[in-house]
Parts: C-alpha cells; structure tokens; sequence
C-alpha cells in the first residue's frame, strides 16, 4: 500500500469537532503565494496565486457504478502536514529536485450508496495538486469509474495553447495550436498539457496529471454549458468497448484487494512565465519514487539511428542486415556516441501491427546478432532494438532474457497509442519486466509523460511528440512549431524528437522526402536542440555522411553533438514566450551550455550571463552562418557581470559552451 493510501485510510479514524459542518480548507504553498481552497459541502475548489483567483470554483468528484462522489458528501475530518525534501533524479534536468509542499487530507463518509473516501489536496511553490482516495471499507471489494468529475473553470478567457487529438486512439503527436479558451468545446479531445496565460506578466499556469496507475489517462474537454474552462475526460476500457467513439463506457475497473484505491493527481503547474513551467520538475515530484533500487545501469546516452535516414550508409545492399549495422557501429564509434539504434525489420516477422507469427526472440538470417553484439563490443558501443508492442506483450519475458542474453542495452517499443487503463498497467509491466533485466526503455507511440520515469527511470525518453520523423512526409515541423513544444509537450518530461537533421533548408526551398530527409531549420536550431530538448536518450538521425564534408572534415555543428551532455546537474530557462523563441542554459559539472531557438522571425537575443560563478570564463559561441547549413564561431573571456549577444538567423539557432 502506498504511503498516500495508507494516510488517507488513517484518516477515516480522524474526526474533529469543527469538522461536523461545512467548511472551507485552505491550503497555502510553502512560499504563501499558491492556495487552494475547498468547499467541502459544495464539492468544490478554487486555485489561486498572489491574490488573483486563477481557477473558479470547479467541480470534484467521481461517477461510480455504486453511486457518486460528489456535492452532498459529508466532512467527518481532515489533516494537515508538511513536507520538506529533495530527492535525486537518476538522469534528467537536473541531479535533484526539491520536494517541499503543504498537504490538507480531507475525509468524506459514506452518502448512501457512495462509499467514504478522502481527498488530498497539496500546494507546491509551482503548483497545485488534488487526487481522490478510496480506502478499503467493510462491504466494498470492487466498484467500476464511469466517469469523473473533476473540472477547471478559468476565471476569464484566458490565451491557451492545447493539442486537441479529437479522439482516444491517438498517438498523442500534434501541434499545440492557440486557442482563446472560449474556443474550446465538449466534443475535443485535449492531451495534456493545456498551458494558458492569464494575461500580459501574469501568471502562466498548465493543466497536467501525475502518477497515473490502475487508471486512465486524462484528456481535457470543454464543460459544454458555455463556460470558460475543461473537464476531464476518461477514455473507456479497451475491453469494454473497442470502438473508441462511444463515450458511455466503463474507463476504470477497481478491485480494492486488500489497499486503497488512488486517482491521478490532478495538477494545475503555476509560474511567472512559460519558461517557469518548462524548468519545473513537479509531474515528476508527485508521482511514485523509484522502484528500482540499484539505477547504476541506467545510463544517458547519444545514439546514430537507421530507420530516420533511411539506412544511409555507404555499403553494398544497405539495408537491415549485419553489414549495415556494423557500419552504424563504426560511425557511433567515429562520432563518440554511446549507441546504435536497430529500428524496423530485424526480428523475424517484424511489422508496425502485431503479426502473430512474428518472433522478437531471433533474428532475421540477415542479422547475425551475435557477430554483431560481438563487433559492438570490439568497439565499446551499445545496442538497442525495436519491437512492436503486441508482438513483444506476446514473448515478453523470453524477450527479455534473450535481448540481456545478447548484452542489449535498451528497447524502443512502438504503436501502443492508447492512455485507457489496461494500457496504463501495460506500462508499468513492461517498464518493471524491462528493469529485472536491466533493460532502458524508449516509448514511442506513448502518452504524455507523468511521471513514470521517477517511478521507474530506466524509463529514459519517450515520444508522444510531433516530431522530426514527420520531416519524411509532411512540413509540419517548422520553426514556430519547435518553439512551441519547450513550453507545452515539454514541461511534463522528456521527448524523443530525433533531432540531429543536418540537411537543413529554408521554408521556401523545403521538400519533404523519405531518404535522408530535409529540415526547414539552420544548423544553428538543429544543434540548440541538443541543449533545449530534454531526453537523456538522445538520437543523431541524420546519416553519417551529413556529419562530414566532401573533404573528410566534421560538418559544421557535429563537434559540438559529440561533447553536449544529455543529462544535466542544473537547468534555467533565461528567457523565451511560446511559439517565439527560447533561451536556455544548463549545467554539467562547472561547464554551462546554452542554448537558443527562434521561429521564422530572426532576432537578436542578449543574454545575461548572472548566473555564473565568480571568476572568468571562456565562452565558445556558435551562431548562425552564411547559410542554413553553416555556423559561424567566435571566442570569448566572459565573466558573471557581462552578457553574450546571439544572432539567430529566421528559423535560427545558437550555442554557447562556457567553461572556466
């Protein structure tokens, strides 16, 4: 039983006297300026920061086969505490994250057919947080979720930016389009996060969930009574319905077995501006610690790819065979990268559907899989594989014994593209099989992140995001769209966009196609990405030969891939507004890295450089060249009192590395 679980349950021994009637629970975040405030008669809540009221009174609850949770439940206690910690991240935006908030546990006693629960409700310094609890109870073993409750109504019509699915089998890759809030209607289907502004230097404030198990995922819809705000709403079961239009379904099934039942948090991220919530670590301080005792054999990486570039290599036949991969293995060895990424085509059977002949235990005759984890070794670079969900659900555990059998260091596993509850659970099975083998893992196909890699961080990236890959067939991934994602898709964890195109173009000269594809960015965004993007498992996509010129020599920018970190000690975002540009800095021992991106508008950015140590320091810059494909770099001695100026060209980009 988990420790929330087990406290709420204490709460059903907890009656205070003042607790008999009606109250209001206010709940203040440690700093004073976030505060949540619950009715309990009405059922309802409010969020507030610094005085202005950022959510309305909105409704709590749950729709249950057995009666709902709601307006009418009784107060019979509540419970306050404090915490004040930090725990450490194994790879990711920082080395530790603060875990500090104040936390009201209201319970509620049974109304009728509805069963007693609790509410937990925290306030974080950068947000606020709510979940239902059910505790075990004399005569209720299992109850089913219809459907919850839960709404945030917005106090004006505020500026939001959302990625609207418009249905539950989803991918969970789009554009996070801006949309006033008035906009928004009871038929879309919002993934998380939902990120709005409240107005010119206020507050920015995102919709999100955490710790998500035994549960669905969260979509957001509009109230559908003309109001300004969302509502949560549950896919249904796969098994219950496999038509995924018919909402009146069954999306959670609870059998209490002997502990507690918990919902999700529901989360409200709050900061000052965009780039506060994009450096935030609370998605992953809410949910579930680590289950994984010994992380020492999780490890960040960077990784060459086969499947982007369309297997450009330069040998005889390329393609999926042995040859192929052994000179993937010599240019990851070339390039200093950790790994090679097998994709598509390997396995016996290999198919994007679930192919029920299909064995992800050997092979094609093609791959002599042994020769190749032998010449891998040679060379000191890892190996990981791809496989399709259904087909690895089918043989996971032989899988498994066989992939760590071979000395694979990771799997990428594709096309889940559900967030129901069976899904959810899948999950977490596959990330704990994965760990008993010492196995990372990269879900593509996935839902948003929330969470899971504190909970299992072998967990290391994660798609769920609209990404290079779309380059092939499509000019959607352009400038304004990568600004975009650093302040949305973003701020809930680590994405696997695949950058490292270097066959970079302009907007009017861009043509999609399949083999070694363009991108309308410079080489200055292709290598800011690299210190903006988060993903400790990080892929160079391009083909070898887009790393080098004619001559031999690295392109410009590839120097630069082979030394950047993919996971990081510290992380500021110093400046940067949604869909317009982005600056970011990170930390790596006492070397800073510093990254900017703009969109098709060029700028001029100075960049305070305050957040250095005392002493001097060199600052090697790379800007913007004479063309989308070339950098310009200078040098300088800079110190905490001056700043550094970077010229972004349109659909631009630059770095800085600065060490003492």
């Amino acid at each position: 039983m988990s420790d929330h679980i087990r406290a709420a349950s204490l709460l059903a021994l907890i009656t205070l006297a003042a607790s008999a009637h009606a109250e209001t629970v206010t709940v203040k975040s440690p700093d004073g300026r976030n505060v949540v405030a619950v009715d309990s008669d009405k059922l309802t809540y409010t969020v507030s920061r610094d005085g202005k009221r950022i959510i309305e009174p909105s409704p709590l609850g749950l729709n249950l086969d057995i009666g709902a949770i709601g307006p009418g439940a009784k107060l019979s206690g509540h419970a306050e505490r404090s915490v004040k910690d930090t725990y450490d991240i194994v790879v990711g935006k920082a080395r530790s994250a603060p875990d500090h908030f104040n936390e009201s546990q209201l319970a509620f006693a049974a109304n009728g057919k509805a069963p007693q629960f609790q509410l937990l409700v925290r306030a974080y310094d950068n947000g606020v947080a709510l979940r239902y609890v059910v505790p075990e109870q004399q005569g209720l073993s299992s109850f089913k979720v219809m459907s919850e409750a839960t709404q945030f109504n917005f106090a004006k019509d505020y500026e939001c930016w959302g990625a609207n699915m418009g249905r539950f089998d989803t991918s969970f890759e789009a554009e996070y389009d801006k949309i006033k809030s008035s906009g928004i209607r009871n038929f879309h289907n919002y993934i998380a996060p939902l990120v709005c502004k409240t107005g010119a230097g206020a507050t920015t404030f995102a919709i999100a969930e955490s710790d998500v198990k035994d549960y669905p995922g969260l979509f957001l819809s509009g109230r559908g009574d003309a109001g300004l705000g969302v509502m949560v709403t549950l896919p249904p079961r796969f098994d219950n319905n496999r038509d995924f239009r018919f909402r009146q379904t069954v999306s959670a099934q609870v059998a209490l077995k002997g502990q507690g039942f918990q919902t999700p948090w529901r989360v409200v991220m709050l900061g000052e501006a965009p780039g506060d919530l994009t450096a935030s670590s609370l998605i992953p301080t809410l949910a579930a610690p680590s289950q994984i005792k010994d992380t020492s054999w999780i490890k960040p990486s960077k990784t060459s790819w086969d499947w982007w570039n369309d297997w450009a290599v330069n040998v005889p036949n390329a393609g999926v065979n042995t040859a192929t991969y052994k000179a993937f293995i010599d240019f990851s060895k070339e390039m200093k990268l950790d790994d090679i990424l097998i994709d598509e085509g390997w396995s016996v059977g290999s198919d994007v559907e679930p192919n029920p002949k299909a064995d992800v235990t050997r092979a094609k005759p093609e791959m002599d899989m042994p020769a190749l984890m032998q010449y891998a070794k040679s060379k000191g670079v890892g190996v990981w594989l791809w496989v399709q969900w259904q087909q690895l659900d089918n043989q996971m555990d032989a899988a498994f014994k066989q992939y760590a059998a071979w000395g694979i260091k990771g799997v990428k596993v594709d096309f889940m593209n559900r967030n129901d509850q069976e899904m959810v659970d899948w999950y977490h099975k596959v990330l704990s099989k994965a760990a008993e083998h010492k196995l990372m893992v990269d879900l593509h196909g996935a839902y948003p992140p929330n969470g899971l890699n504190r909970t299992w961080p072998n967990y290391i990236t994660q798609e769920g995001v609209l990404g290079a890959e779309n380059n092939k067939w499509s000019a959607r991934i352009t400038a304004t769209h990568n600004v975009t994602l650093p302040f949305t898709r973003m701020i809930l964890g680590p994405m696997d966009y695949t950058p490292g195109g270097f066959h970079n173009t302009t907007p009017p000269t861009f043509a999609h196609r399949n083999h070694e594809p363009q991108v309308m960015t410079t080489r200055g965004q292709a290598v800011a990405m690299y210190v903006v993007y988060d993903s400790p498992f990080q892929m160079v996509s391009d083909s070898p030969a887009a790393y080098k010129n004619a001559d031999g020599s690295w392109a410009d920018g590839a120097e630069f891939i082979q030394t950047v970190p993919t996971s990081w000690d510290e992380t500021r975002i110093l400046s940067g507004d949604i869909g317009q540009y982005i600056v970011s800095a990170r930390r790596k021992g006492d070397t800073w890295y510093i990254g900017a991106m703009t969109n098709e508008a060029g700028r001029t950015l100075k960049v305070p450089l305050s957040f250095l140590g005392k002493g001097s320091y060199h600052a090697r810059l790379l800007q913007d060249g004479a063309d989308a494909s070339h950098l310009k770099s200078s040098d300088a001695k800079v110190n905490a009192t001056q700043s550094i100026t970077l010229k972004l060209a349109p659909s631009g980009g630059a770095v800085a590395v600065i060490k003492p």
